[in-house]
């Protein structure tokens, strides 16, 4: 029983090493990174829309994202009225 514990937590070891080396190279290719749900378009038009008297809520609807990312988009505009 010993000797296939050992196996076993070698084979997982070597599956978290090959699964490190991807993630060194995806990171070096740009390709390992969460995409934003708002683009910096959406974050203008969200403000836009805040400035004509729409509800944040409505806008989470239509953007259909929750609306702590409203909040968290708003955050990140630089003159962001709440």
């Amino acid at each position: 029983m010993g000797l296939l514990a050992d196996i076993a937590d070698f084979e997982r070891a070597k599956i978290r090493e090959r699964q490190a080396e991807g993630i060194a190279i995806a990171k070096a290719k740009g390709k390992y990174a969460r995409q934003p749900k708002l683009i910096e378009e959406d974050v203008e038009q969200i403000h836009v829309l805040l400035q004509l008297g729409h509800e944040k809520t409505e806008i989470a609807r239509q953007f259909q994202v929750s609306r702590q990312t409203v909040y968290n988009a708003l955050k990140r505009h630089p003159d962001a009225n709440r």
